[in-house]
């Protein structure tokens, strides 16, 4: 038999993603929900046989049982009740009036821009 190697073989899935709105990253064909808190963020996920776990900036964000059925949705209790908690503290905020006034103007102008004056302004 040959030697082990002096380092161990790197084993399962890591990769790095921006996290999307809806806070799930998604591994094989299955959804892994992550707290809300790291949205638009770049998080980094490793998966093994057993785990799922993701982190941000070195601080786990989400840790998951792996799961091995196709098209599922794992969501952590405590990441739903802060997304819903998120949401309506954003509802609750104040959305400032936008001033949208127009400059109206006369449409004799237009008239006068094409070349369309009545001969009737002409008259007087």
């Amino acid at each position: 038999m040959i030697e082990l190697p002096p380092v161990a073989p790197v084993t399962g899935w890591r990769s790095t993603i921006r996290l999307p709105r809806d806070h799930y990253l998604r591994l094989d064909s299955n959804d892994y929900s992550v707290h809300p808190s790291v949205v638009g963020r770049r998080v980094h996920f490793a998966a093994d046989l057993d785990e799922v776990v993701v982190t941000c900036e070195d601080v786990e964000v989400a840790r998951h049982t792996r799961c091995w059925a196709d098209h599922q949705s794992i969501t952590d209790p405590v990441h739903a009740a802060a997304a819903a908690q998120l949401r309506q503290a954003r509802r609750l905020t104040a959305v400032p009036k936008v001033d949208t006034s127009v400059e109206h103007r006369a449409l004799t102008d237009y008239d006068r821009l094409f070349g369309l004056e009545s001969s009737e302004e002409g008259i007087a």
